[in-house]
């Protein structure tokens, strides 16, 4: 069976236009992450980190659909809404919630 293509540009035609742009956000990505190892570490490892590291190994892969497999990485994947927020802002992240001891 054939592969259905469903861009209408050809891949060098990608390329030109995105690559650049793609290129700087990796430099940005490798410049967060030097940021990071510089930084005096915490006693507890941050999720977030852990996380943001399984979302480069996803676009190691050259399966179909790893924007949605991180999007679902970072997303809340429960149903029900939750009474009231654990803090004012979001974190970037789905962390469950801790059990108390």
């Amino acid at each position: 069976m054939q592969k259905k293509f469903t861009c209408p540009l050809d891949r060098e035609s990608v390329l030109n236009l995105y690559f650049l742009e793609h290129r700087s956000k990796l430099l940005d990505i490798a410049a967060f992450l030097d940021r990071v190892d510089r930084a005096q570490p915490n006693e507890k490892e941050d999720e977030r980190l852990k996380i943001f590291y399984q979302a480069l190994e996803i676009l190691r892969t050259k399966k179909e659909g790893r924007a949605k497999a991180i999007l679902n990485l970072f997303s809340d994947p429960t149903q029900n809404p939750i009474p009231t927020a654990p803090s004012k802002g979001a974190c970037g992240v789905y962390l469950p919630p801790q059990k108390e001891d």
